[in-house]
């Protein structure tokens, strides 16, 4: 058994390399690699081989998270086509956009501090389907206009609403645990 380190994890998988995936056929072809390169399977081997086993087991696991997690999957094919989504440094965003993300920020604190579940639900409910609005986008820049320099940006907006996400779900588990 061979795995090749150096492909990507699309190829690993023998999936095609698109944002929009087949998360069943990602399920599958993880859970037979895993069943190939599983430590256990080479623990009566030598030093070395059970070492690449090990890397093997590694790289489909790492795989795996990148490919179903949307956003990573989104930087990843942003990765692959050498475009630096610059993450870190590049924040600029539409005045629109920022006004929007101040108004969903507002909108949870007030909730949070009201201690409104109810209201902090419905937000979430909002957001989720905002959030699958703009994988949506992402998946036809990725996908079909292959607009690498649009995708970095919505990818950047996908961030924030990701780390929304977060924090209504934060505020809620803190709300049960009170």
């Amino acid at each position: 058994m061979s795995i090749d380190l150096t492909q990507d994890f699309f190829a690993l998988f023998g999936l095609p390399r698109r944002y929009a995936l087949d998360e069943g056929a990602l399920e599958a072809a993880w859970h037979t690699l895993q069943s190939q390169v599983h430590p256990d399977r080479h623990a009566h081997l030598p030093d070395t081989e059970r070492r690449l086993s090990m890397q093997w087991a590694t790289r489909v696991n790492e795989g795996f998270r990148t490919l179903r997690k949307p956003l990573a999957r989104a930087q990843y094919l942003l990765e692959l086509a050498g475009v630096d989504a610059a993450l870190e440094t590049n924040t600029a965003m539409s005045p629109e956009f920022l006004m929007e993300q101040m108004e969903w920020r507002e909108a949870v604190e007030e909730a949070r501090i009201a201690a409104d579940a109810g209201e902090l639900e419905e937000l979430h409910r909002r957001l989720l389907g905002h959030a699958r609005e703009v994988r949506g986008h992402l998946a036809e820049q990725l996908d079909t206009r292959h607009d690498y320099e649009a995708a970095a940006d919505t990818v950047r907006r996908l961030m924030f609403v990701d780390k929304l996400q977060q924090e209504i779900d934060e505020a809620l588990l803190a709300l049960e645990n009170e």
